[in-house]
């Protein structure tokens, strides 16, 4: 899961970006709203951690321009205003999801995983489609009901072409999502993870479209 990060507090940014670290996802970090804004409409993520109080533009205002351009990506917001009206501006607003300050970092992950889950149209745990099925908790995965052991970055690779099956995804897309914040990536790597994925779940079910991209078939 790449999730970005809009908050001004140098501190509460470096604690999230540890904690979502530790739970193996990757986080881009913007210090403003405008910041924030510019990598939510040219960014690909997955989940958004948006503070309220921002430098220039407010987090809901951020917010609100997003959804008015067609900005779906999920939200989830970040405040020290506890009262039920502000609550309820957020969520006017366009957030999915409210945490007040101080927040516990157990219950941050919880919601960061339920509303990933509801952005895939899972109600629990578990993503199936065909005869493939994973577990977004323990990142596990089967076959036709047997599990496959997968590496980290072939999990990764499997969940993105998932979250898009039935449509095709470029290599750059796949960069940009899996290995953008490596500071080296050799030529082949995602050829090689490819490779390696459709020998575990079966090379029938990632199809090439030439000039296109890669395309999971199940």
């Amino acid at each position: 899961m790449k999730i970005l990060i809009v908050e001004d507090d140098p501190a509460i940014a470096s604690l999230l970006e540890r904690t979502l670290a530790e739970e193996g996802w990757r986080s881009v970090t913007a210090p403003d709203g405008e910041e924030g804004l510019y990598r939510a409409e040219m960014e690909c993520f997955d989940l958004m951690i948006l503070d309220w109080m921002l430098p220039g533009i407010s987090g809901p205002e951020l917010l609100e321009r997003l959804r008015r351009k067609g900005v779906d990506l999920p939200v989830l917001m970040l405040t020290a205003r506890g009262e039920v009206d502000d609550r309820i501006e957020g969520l006017r607003k366009g957030a999915d999801d409210y945490l007040p300050k101080p927040f516990s970092l157990d219950e941050l992950i919880e919601r960061i995983r339920a509303l990933y889950r509801r952005s895939l149209g899972s109600a629990g745990n578990r993503l199936e489609a065909g005869p493939l099925s994973l577990d977004l908790a323990s990142r596990r995965v089967w076959l036709e009901g047997e599990e496959i052991e997968l590496k980290r970055k072939e999990y990764d690779l499997l969940l993105f072409l998932f979250k898009h099956r039935g449509a095709p995804v470029s290599r750059e897309m796949i960069e940009t999502q899996l290995w953008e914040s490596e500071t080296f990536l050799q030529s082949n790597v995602i050829q090689v993870t490819v490779y390696n994925l459709r020998k575990k779940i079966g090379k029938e079910r990632i199809r090439t479209s030439r000039g296109m991209g890669y395309i999971l078939d199940v």
